[in-house]
């Protein structure tokens, strides 16, 4: 799971509040892995993106951070919001299992050969029921390679676009903090939580 902790379109209050959620979040949760990280400044981050293999989709929302502003003393504000997101990750075949190989007869020219025995292949990606036929070929064995490698190029085409929209949302996200309503709130300089 790819999670996204975000200051959105803050200022530098909310990057601070972005860094200690994430120290908040490392003393939680230890199997924590960064992926990406966008730091402005020494100890404030305009995102992070880590990834851990618990289900963490409870944590999706707003945080919610009341102090009084360590870099403007006499700011009038004093509540400062960050995202939380949970990341849709780009498929990928993790084994071959995943792969159901059909066979059945082949069309067109070949005479008996077509007719009489099963050459053509089918693939299929259960998890995502991406198929491909090949068909090219008079031997079922290559045909299965040609059809395996045909797969492949499939699901890298749909991560390729796929890819392309997750990050297009994954920045979009900057734009659609709420302010308000939080699942989380922390209280002072020291971080502590109080919700």
């Amino acid at each position: 799971m790819l999670i996204q902790i975000n200051s959105g379109q803050g200022p530098k209050e909310c990057e601070y509040a972005c860094y200690m959620l994430y120290q908040e979040l490392l003393k939680e949760y230890s199997s924590l892995e960064v992926v990406s990280r966008y730091v402005s400044d020494q100890k404030c981050l305009k995102s992070i993106t880590f990834s851990i293999h618990e289900d963490l989709s409870y944590l999706e929302g707003t945080v919610q951070w009341i102090c009084q502003s360590p870099f403007r003393p006499h700011h009038k504000r004093r509540n400062w919001f960050v995202d939380i997101s949970i990341i849709k990750e780009e498929l990928k075949i993790e084994n071959v299992e995943d792969i159901k190989f059909e066979t059945f007869r082949s069309s067109g020219k070949g005479g008996q050969n077509v007719n009489k025995v099963s050459t053509a292949i089918r693939a299929i990606h259960i998890p995502t029921g991406i198929s491909v036929v090949a068909m090219d070929q008079r031997s079922q064995l290559q045909n299965k390679k040609i059809a395996y490698l045909r797969l492949m190029e499939k699901i890298n085409q749909v991560n390729s676009s796929h890819h392309k929209r997750i990050d297009y949302l994954n920045w979009n996200k900057h734009n659609q903090i709420v302010r308000g309503n939080p699942i989380r709130v922390y209280s002072g300089m020291k971080f502590k939580r109080i919700k």
